[in-house]
């Protein structure tokens, strides 16, 4: 994680003043696509959970639950959360099952604004298919997998106050919608 903070001394100090926003939600639902969008137009970093675990581990997040377990990588998710970006001025795409673990959603809560991204399970299946860097996905049967996740973290996301649904609507508009979301709960917390 020492490399990471270092890297992400570059923030500008303008950014600094922005609270982070935490993109939450299932896999699929437009997370890292719609931060990267969101982070250049509030001129604000853009930072992915699983990609940053995946540099700072040299594995991929499959690699990880083989070799380590799930329960490892999700410990590795707590540990970015916790210290690996800074604490303000950062657009941060989560992990689908990131918010889900015991008092993490509270602690991104503490942390910043988070918003939760939200999609069916048509488009989510239609957007993840094929990927291998899914391995809560593996295997035959990926609708079931996909709605019996849903269903079990369908709790814990119905819990983040601002919602969007990123089904059957243009990138730049959910973007549009993300930043106004954003703006407005800063403007709150002000």
């Amino acid at each position: 994680m020492d490399a990471l903070r270092s890297s992400l001394s570059a923030v500008s100090v303008k950014a600094h003043n922005k609270p982070n926003l935490y993109l939450v939600g299932f896999m699929g639902t437009g997370k890292s696509t719609i931060g990267r969008r969101v982070a250049d137009e509030l001129g604000m970093q853009f930072v992915d959970s699983d990609h940053t675990i995946e540099r700072l581990e040299q594995r991929s997040i499959p690699e990880i639950f083989e070799a380590d377990g799930e329960a490892a990588f999700r410990e590795m998710e707590r540990q970015f959360i916790e210290g690996g970006h800074h604490s303000s001025g950062v657009v941060v795409s989560c992990g689908g099952g990131l918010a889900v673990q015991g008092g993490m959603l509270q602690s991104l809560q503490k942390k910043g604004i988070v918003i939760c991204l939200i999609a069916d399970v048509e488009t989510i299946l239609q957007r993840v298919s094929g990927n291998a860097n899914r391995p809560l996905l593996e295997g035959d049967a990926q609708r079931e997998r996909i709605e019996a996740l849903m269903s079990e973290r369908a709790p814990i996301y119905a819990q983040v106050r601002l919602q969007i649904m990123t089904d059957h609507r243009a990138t730049w508009e959910v973007v549009q919608h993300v930043k106004r979301c954003y703006l407005e709960a800063c403007q709150v917390g002000a």
